[in-house]
């Protein structure tokens, strides 16, 4: 297992060999050879998953796993150099540049670097080819920018440094003969694919280059000439629309040619160990799915290579060109992919989704982070801080973080919420920020920050809608409501019957958000006071609801009487189902000058549940007193203790079976369900697992469990 990263053994490992060694045929950090899975055929792996579940981390690491040992090229497909920025100074005019030709320009480029036993591969087709396109826009250009251009393209024909000399004099004769073109009038572009030409058969007399400059006869109607075939592709490439998508296909072409010319020969065999490898991060856009469905489409028609590729995408990758794809989680492919090509070309694919992390890989991130810090760690921490991110790597890495640099000042009454207010500094130029913040701007899209901030307190499309129409600008209405809904899920965030938001963790960071979004906290009022109106009504099913909401503005009274008086009523399995519901309300009230709702030195909610405020209450006069004391002791219990922002508390958790225990002693309820939830509830509390209702079937308590988890402060 590799040093930085947990939790993703079934990638890198390497006794037995992991996906990654079985792909390259290296083993990672070695130029030791391992064996390969697919011999013939590499399946083309995608990783899936949301925000912040590390997939930049395990393509970075895979570089730095393979660099120097086999040729290896990274490029994350949200980088501003595959943005056409229109008005820029050395940008290229439209018709001769595409995000998926600067992207083979750049891939090209760091495969070429010299590994361990073996040269720089040369990628003379693929530079022809770059070259007769980006020609088709030098109409204007001057003589500097046309030589720096094609210099940069020469330099991927280089197999030696004394080649850089050669790619300077001959940028400054294609250079010569653009301008010359341009002036006079003649064909510009076929003036510099003849010049381009030329200098692949002066540098060389070998095989391989001859082969090289021939390669594009082949292209449709050329007619068995090169030049003709070059022309061609950069009048498609200029054209646009499927057209470009023909010409783009022959240049990702041209750049797998390239590298299986490099790896051809008894002497590439000796030299070379392990498939060439290329990482290409955030491939859910240009240029990465266009790369992907070329080079998918290729295969699929016998156009064979042996390159190993390794994108990662957002969401799930449902889309096409990988509709069709086999899917498995990473943990499945830890020994084998069992991946075999089908006759669609999304079949090639392999998607293999990055799951999140364990409370064992939490508490080894944890460690790892704080050891050594001035104030001890509480033991609680680790469990906690999983509860919490529900295993996600970016939560875990700068929550324990936050802890290394703010728990010596916070005070040792400081709920564990503080960690995500505290202040959070990750550069040293930079100012802190709030931690909440930093993780909603990584794990969230950030166009639509401010509408999630409000939605995230909805539990449908028809409470999202509720609150748009009284929240949001008129222009965001239903429709606007379900492309977001939409887009959610396709940033990978689950779908969660009975949350808008179904990721707990990014829900709780956005209502934390919408908490402190004004001094008076009038936002969050007004968006509870909202749904409290929305789920107005007498059925059932609204009052829980209307409870959570009321409960969330610290109006408690009404979801006491409400659990009091339905608890001989109810089905005890639905009533404690509805008492984890109405208590998941987040718990975000007015704060002191400090930031925290004290009274008397204990947390308000505890002080109720240990029963320190019972003598100040008067139960209505016609109500079982001892029930209603004990349904509002048990309230705040779970309120507490479900509470995602707050170390669990051993003598709380004491308290609730204790509770529980005496409820199960009600002849009239179900005895069973209640002294095992008293036995069950307590230690999921102290271990930060979520609190379910006893006999819930697995498939059910895992949605309820992503339900529950609101969040509070």
């Amino acid at each position: 297992m590799l040093r930085r990263l947990h939790g993703r053994g079934a990638l890198f490992d390497t006794e037995p060999p992991g996906l990654a060694p079985r792909l390259v045929g290296l083993r990672p950090h070695h130029h030791i050879a391992a064996p390969l899975e697919h011999p013939r055929e590499p399946p083309f792996v995608v990783l899936t998953a949301g925000r912040g579940l590390g997939k930049s981390a395990v393509l970075g690491e895979l570089r730095g796993a393979y660099q120097g040992h086999t040729p290896v090229a990274l490029i994350d497909c949200e980088d501003p150099q595959f943005t056409r920025v229109t008005g820029a100074p050395d940008a290229r005019p439209a018709q001769s540049w595409s995000p998926l030709a600067q992207a083979l320009l750049v891939i090209a480029e760091q495969l070429a670097e010299p590994v361990t036993g073996a040269r720089r591969i040369a990628f003379p087709r693929l530079m022809s080819g770059l070259i007769a396109v980006a020609a088709g826009g030098w109409g204007n250009a001057d003589t500097e920018r046309i030589r720096w251009e094609v210099q940069r393209m020469l330099l991927l024909n280089e197999s030696g440094s004394w080649f850089t000399g050669f790619a300077a004099r001959w940028a400054g004769r294609v250079a010569a003969k653009a301008v010359a073109a341009a002036i006079s009038d003649d064909p510009l572009v076929s003036a510099v694919i003849e010049a381009t030409l030329e200098a692949m058969t002066e540098r060389s007399s070998s095989t391989r280059q001859r082969r090289a400059s021939t390669w594009y006869r082949t292209y449709p109607n050329a007619g068995d000439r090169a030049e003709l075939g070059l022309r061609l592709l950069s009048d498609h490439f200029r054209a646009g629309g499927t057209s470009r998508e023909h010409a783009e296909r022959y240049l990702v072409r041209a750049l797998l040619a390239d590298l299986t010319d490099a790896y051809a020969g008894v002497r590439a065999h000796l030299q070379r160990l392990g498939r060439p490898l290329v990482l290409v991060d955030n491939a859910q856009g240009p240029p990465g799915r266009e790369l992907i469905e070329q080079v998918l489409r290729d295969r699929a028609e016998g156009i064979a290579d042996q390159v190993a590729f390794i994108a990662a995408v957002r969401g799930s990758g449902g889309r096409s060109p990988l509709r069709n794809a086999v899917r498995r989680d990473l943990r499945e492919t830890a020994q084998r992919t069992r991946w075999t090509p089908g006759d669609t070309a999304s079949s090639r694919a392999l998607l293999v989704s990055l799951p999140p992390l364990s409370s064992d890989d939490t508490l080894h991130i944890v460690d790892a982070v704080c050891t050594g810090t001035s104030v001890a760690v509480p033991a609680q921490l680790p469990p906690a801080t999983h509860r919490l991110t529900c295993g996600n790597p970016l939560g875990i890495a700068l929550l324990a973080e936050s802890a290394r640099q703010n728990l010596p000042e916070l005070p040792p009454t400081a709920p564990f919420g503080a960690l995500l207010t505290a202040e959070l500094t990750l550069h040293e130029d930079r100012e802190g920020r709030p931690a909440y913040r930093e993780l909603l701007d990584r794990l969230v899209p950030a166009d639509r920050l401010t509408e999630l901030t409000v939605l995230a307190a909805a539990h449908d499309h028809e409470s999202a809608c509720a609150l748009a129409a009284a929240q949001l600008p008129d222009d965001f209405g239903p429709s606007s409501v379900r492309a977001l809904e939409t887009r959610l899920v396709t940033e990978g965030l689950p779908a969660v019957p009975g949350q808008f938001v179904g990721d707990a963790f990014v829900r709780t960071l956005l209502l934390l958000r919408l908490h402190h979004r004004h001094a008076d906290h009038g936002k969050w009022r007004d968006v509870h006071e909202n749904l409290i109106q929305h789920y107005e009504g007498p059925e059932p099913s609204k009052a829980r609801y209307r409870l959570h909401h009321e409960l969330a503005l610290g109006d408690t009274g009404p979801a006491v009487a409400y659990l009091r008086d339905t608890f001989h009523t109810l089905d005890t399995r639905i009533w404690l189902d509805t008492l984890l519901f109405i208590a998941s309300a987040p718990y975000f009230h007015a704060h002191d000058a400090e930031g925290h709702d004290f009274v008397g030195g204990d947390h308000q909610r505890a002080r109720i549940a240990f029963g320190h405020t019972d003598a100040e209450q008067r139960p209505p006069a016609d109500v079982d007193a001892v029930l209603h004391l004990r349904v509002r002791r048990l309230l705040h219990a779970v309120w507490q203790l479900t509470d995602p922002l707050v170390l669990p508390d051993r003598r709380l958790c004491d308290r609730l079976r204790y509770e529980l225990e005496q409820l199960s002693n009600d002849p009239r309820a179900s005895n069973a369900l209640l002294w095992r939830a008293s036995q069950e509830w307590p230690e999921a509390a102290l271990t930060g697992r979520p609190l379910r209702a006893p006999g819930v079937d697995d498939d059910t308590a895992d949605a309820d469990d992503r339900n529950r988890n609101d969040g509070g402060a």
